[in-house]
């Protein structure tokens, strides 16, 4: 089997075991996504989601958002961890978005990434969430099961790997594959214990490396 065919196959059965896998990051508004994006890192979603409700309840709006104090966006998002670099690079982004695009985000990966605290993960979740373009979203999880699996060798950096990936995963199925990804990581091919291969959809198929 090659990592081609492999991939689709894992592709096929991760629709079937999670058909309705989509962002973990709760949003309604597009720029909502890349505030939360931001504050994702080295944080749990779940914790995320429960801390922008407090940001969104004092700044509703990118204008509003955009004209705070980073010290007082600092202090809402600190539970999350590197509340400081976190609060500077949300404020610096809302307010070339107010001043730049009429309070809407870019539509281009290259503009995204020009934004202040936004990498190519960050962005490639919102071409393909946000404007329904291809992406391969390199996250934590994509990274430790793609190398278990057997569809990169040994790589673990994040670019390094989506450029791997964009040679096997057909563009149209970038975005969602990564996000079954997460759920199955979360359940099964999990980081602090040994993965329950056991009841893993992919066993048969799978390197394990492990």
């Amino acid at each position: 089997m090659t990592k081609k065919q492999r991939a689709l196959e894992v592709i096929e059965r991760l629709k079937k075991e999670y058909p309705d896998a989509g962002c973990t990051l709760d949003y309604d508004q597009a720029w909502k996504l890349l505030v939360s994006v931001r504050l994702a890192a080295q944080c749990t979603d779940e914790r995320v989601n429960i801390i922008v409700e407090k940001l969104y309840e004092k700044f509703p709006d990118v204008e509003s958002l955009a004209d705070a104090e980073t010290d007082e966006i600092e202090e809402i998002v600190r539970p999350c961890g590197l509340g400081r670099s976190k609060a500077r690079d949300i404020s610096a982004c809302m307010k070339i978005l107010k001043d730049k695009y009429n309070c809407q985000i870019p539509k281009t990966f290259k503009e995204l990434l020009a934004l202040p605290g936004v990498g190519r993960k960050s962005a490639n979740l919102i071409m393909g969430d946000v404007f329904g373009e291809p992406a391969i979203v390199t996250d934590t999880h994509c990274i430790r099961l793609t190398n278990r699996i057997g569809l990169v060798d040994g790589i673990k950096e994040p670019k390094k790997v989506e450029m791997e990936l964009w040679k096997i995963i057909p563009p149209e199925e970038g975005s969602d594959f990564c996000h079954r990804l997460v759920y199955h990581g979360r359940e099964v091919c999990t980081a602090r214990t040994s993965p329950y291969c056991d009841k893993c959809c992919l066993a048969d198929i799978c390197k394990k490396k492990i």
